[in-house]
């Protein structure tokens, strides 16, 4: 029988290669926006008019704040969708380690060490009747 321990380094080890192959990345979310730019004399005027547009933007938050960015070109906008696509791909990826690393912790064996005199003085402490409980 294979051990399962192997197996899930090898996986690790796997997903950690995968990791540092990815690309650029970035989050955020492209929206595109139809505008009518206010002048009575312009063709978005029309009431069947599409207006101005579309025009893309990559939105996305910085330190806790919402920034977006204009895409001014169709180049600009593939670009940014390849770097979103690859910002879900490594989320996937540290989702899918996380999971093996904790099976990890699950199947390996704890080392028996020599307590140190501190740690001789310390009572055990069940889980529930920690502080706080």
């Amino acid at each position: 029988m294979i051990d399962p321990l192997i197996v899930l380094t090898g996986e690790r080890a796997t997903l950690l290669r995968s990791i540092a192959e990815l690309g650029d990345f970035q989050p955020g979310s492209i929206t595109n926006t139809v505008r009518r730019c206010g002048k009575p004399e312009c063709h978005c005027a029309k009431p069947d008019d599409p207006g101005h547009g579309p025009h893309f933007q990559l939105t996305r938050k910085i330190n806790g704040k919402t920034a977006t960015q204009n895409l001014p070109s169709p180049a600009v906008v593939r670009k940014a969708e390849g770097e979103i696509a690859e910002y879900r791909r490594f989320q996937t990826l540290t989702g899918e380690l996380v999971d093996v690393n904790r099976k990890n912790c699950g199947l390996r064996p704890v080392e028996r060490t020599e307590q140190t005199p501190q740690e001789k003085k310390r009572p055990m402490r069940s889980g529930a009747r920690g502080r706080g409980k």
